[in-house]
């Protein structure tokens, strides 16, 4: 039996076709456009404001860059926002 080559999630409702390996921080790099450090934070400028849950627990940042998403997973990415 050979490895499957991608994974299928589930990322804010919206079902996502991946490359078998992807992890957290390639998913929120890719969101936000910005490269992500192993401690889960940017290499460059201002922090993310965002937290990510997977099946419904958050992933702590430090852990994203370990985290490989498996299939039929849920992500849930979501931005924290400023207001009164």
């Amino acid at each position: 039996m050979s490895a499957a080559t991608t994974v299928q999630v589930h990322l804010n409702n919206e079902t996502r076709e991946l490359p078998a390996g992807t992890t957290c921080r390639d998913i929120v790099a890719e969101l936000t456009g910005r490269a992500i450090g192993a401690d889960g934070r940017p290499v460059e400028g201002a922090g993310l404001g965002i937290a990510l849950a997977r099946d419904g627990q958050v992933v702590p940042r430090a852990r994203w860059a370990q985290a490989v998403l498996r299939d039929g997973e849920r992500l849930e990415v979501v931005t924290a926002v400023q207001g009164g």
